[in-house]
């Protein structure tokens, strides 16, 4: 089978998966015991709490681990509501929908006033109406994520955390996709906060951990204990923690060797299919390799058969998606591509990179595309 499907989840990595079995057996106690074993056990997550501070040039008590993205969004966006005054959320159609869902409910529950960014047809937004919607009196907060997870744009957080903190709004970046494929500074990048989950860089999934700029009030919206600094209550997922920091060490090691593999891989792609399939499309910025982040394709073209064209592929031993893996079944499609009115009558799918995978199997995918082409007039 090949796998092109790393932007939904990434294969653990076998180094992590050494990591978390021996914890299995070794890192048994709950943390929030006091007798030695206890002890250890939080010993190990507050070395895997300064790890990650480390690698993100932040600090240690900065770090509060969570089941993933998912829930950091969701968090961060109702802590903005309850404890930091927020009346007014800027963000773009094309975020996730962990956002996108929780900006609808703090809408409809607190009366929050939402507003959207407008879009291209290359899924690009403007900072200068970034900047005049800053230009408000309300307590504003910004929440943009920094790789789009469908179509691989990179929206620039320095600019935008530049822009928040000239006008004294909080910025909130999901970071999910981009994390291990950037050398985030976060003491000079004047981001508030971000969020990250394991599964997307090598780690086991339902665990993540999401940044909090200390300074910025934050109480947490789970209640039963005193966990995470009284941030997070619910005993701590230790083998998740340890293998989340073991796959963030070796990623960050290994980012400039597996970024240049996985550009070539990209302009591989895009080079041969814009010399066999002239009528292909790219959405987005996902096809200019300067603008977008190298692990993400997303290709648009006329399929024989427009209909299930992920098992389509899969009966053909290729694994792809043709979206968010978050919103697949929802029969809707695509809210990224339809913001940026780039569907039209053709299909989309999305495929997405890894260091594992081989020019080899680039090819192989080009020939099922191919075959399952409309064939050109």
């Amino acid at each position: 089978m090949i796998y092109l499907d790393n932007a939904s989840t990434t294969k653990i990595k076998p180094e992590v998966i050494d990591v978390m079995t021996k914890s299995m057996k070794e890192v048994y106690g709950n943390p929030s015991s006091t007798h030695s074993i206890g002890r250890k056990a939080k010993s190990a997550i507050e070395n895997s709490r300064n790890s990650i501070a480390k690698l993100l040039k932040c600090k240690a008590k900065e770090i509060i681990f969570t089941s993933g993205g998912t829930e950091a969004d969701n968090d961060i966006i109702f802590n903005a509501i309850n404890n930091l005054g927020v009346t007014r959320i800027i963000s773009s159609p094309l975020e996730h929908h962990a956002v996108l869902d929780t900006l609808n409910e703090v809408k409809q529950n607190f009366g929050t006033e939402i507003c959207l960014l407008g879009v291209n047809k290359k899924g690009e937004f403007n900072y200068d109406e970034l900047e005049e919607l800053l230009q408000s009196d309300k307590k504003t907060f910004v929440s943009l994520m920094h790789v789009n997870n469908e179509i691989g744009n990179i929206t620039d957080i320095d600019i935008v955390g530049e822009l928040c903190y000239k006008y004294k709004a909080i910025f909130h970046s999901d970071t999910t996709q981009g994390m291990t494929h950037f050398d985030y500074d976060l003491s000079k990048t004047k981001v508030d906060f971000i969020c990250a989950s394991a599964h997307k860089f090598g780690g086991p999934k339902g665990v993540g951990f999401l940044f909090k700029r200390d300074g910025i009030a934050y109480k947490k919206q789970s209640f039963g204990g005193e966990q995470e600094r009284n941030f997070r209550s619910g005993t701590e997922n230790i083998h998740g923690i340890l293998g989340l920091q073991a796959a963030m060490e070796i990623s960050f090691s290994d980012r400039l060797k597996n970024e240049k593999h996985i550009t070539g891989l990209k302009k591989h792609l895009i080079d041969r299919l814009n010399t066999d399939l002239s009528e292909v499309k790219f959405n987005g910025l996902s096809g200019e390799i300067e603008k977008s982040v190298p692990k993400i394709l997303n290709i648009n073209m006329a399929f024989k058969n427009e209909r299930m064209l992920v098992f389509q592929f899969d009966l053909k031993g290729i694994a792809i998606s043709e979206g968010s893996a978050c919103s697949a079944g929802n029969n809707k499609g695509s809210h990224v591509l339809r913001a940026i009115n780039k569907a039209g009558n053709r299909s989309s799918i999305r495929v997405s990179f890894s260091y594992e995978t081989t020019y080899a199997e680039i090819d192989k995918f080009i020939e099922v595309l191919e075959e399952l082409a409309q064939p050109q007039v």
